[in-house]
């Protein structure tokens, strides 16, 4: 099924990553961490369907995506970023693999953050963060989405990696085992990563190694 909705605001949250707040439509629904099937409502654009995740609750009373532009790809996602309020957008219905199952380590890598910021919101609404870790890799500092509200609600728990510049507070390179030895003391617990499919790949495989089991891990097959 197919929603067609208004964008009620936009809000910048980092250099190139917006956020898009728009119109819910009655009895729409979905779990923290799903997505949905995107694409505007002009011309060309109808059929060039995208998919992101909802990063608001499911009882907000309007849906939101926090949504990243590349603006050298002149596709869907720079479009988005030329946008007004008042645009519309077509949604389908809720779908994805990424849903919390307990208490464990978040990995992302840049805007593979966007199923995370649901799941954390949910938790920190009903008090059951304590326990979790975030482990948020991106280029540079100013590449980081929502730095401070992490920081502000997971303190100590989150961890933040930059691999193209070294900032006080943050760690330089790579999450690789080595990383993951040092920063994670419990490897029976779940583990959710999202980011680019080799990153992916990459710290699945990591984490197994270290003794994580494969139920245990929670990623978008």
């Amino acid at each position: 099924m197919t929603y067609t909705v208004k964008i009620l605001e936009i809000r910048p949250v980092t250099h190139d990553v917006n956020n898009y707040m728009m119109e819910k439509p009655i009895g729409y629904t979905f779990v923290p961490g799903q997505a949905t099937e995107v694409s505007i409502n002009k011309g060309k654009w109808k059929d060039e369907k995208r998919p992101f995740t909802f990063t608001s609750l499911p009882d907000d009373k309007n849906l939101e995506f926090v949504i990243k532009s590349y603006k050298d790809h002149q596709g869907v996602t720079n479009q988005l970023s030329s946008l007004d309020i008042g645009d519309e957008l077509i949604l389908e219905d809720s779908w994805g693999a990424i849903e919390y199952k307990g208490k464990g380590v978040f990995i992302a890598g840049g805007a593979g953050i966007t199923p995370f910021i649901a799941i954390l919101k949910s938790l920190e609404a009903k008090g059951e963060l304590d326990g979790n870790q975030l482990i948020f890799a991106n280029k540079t500092k100013k590449d980081i989405i929502l730095e401070s509200y992490f920081r502000d609600v997971l303190d100590e728990n989150f961890i933040s990696v930059l691999d193209e510049e070294e900032v006080d507070g943050h760690e330089f390179g790579r999450i690789d085992e080595a990383f993951l030895e040092k920063h994670v003391n419990d490897f029976s617990q779940h583990f959710y990563v999202c980011g680019p499919d080799p990153m992916v790949k990459s710290i699945n495989k990591i984490v197994e190694k270290l003794g994580a089991s494969p139920e245990s891990i929670v990623f978008e097959k």
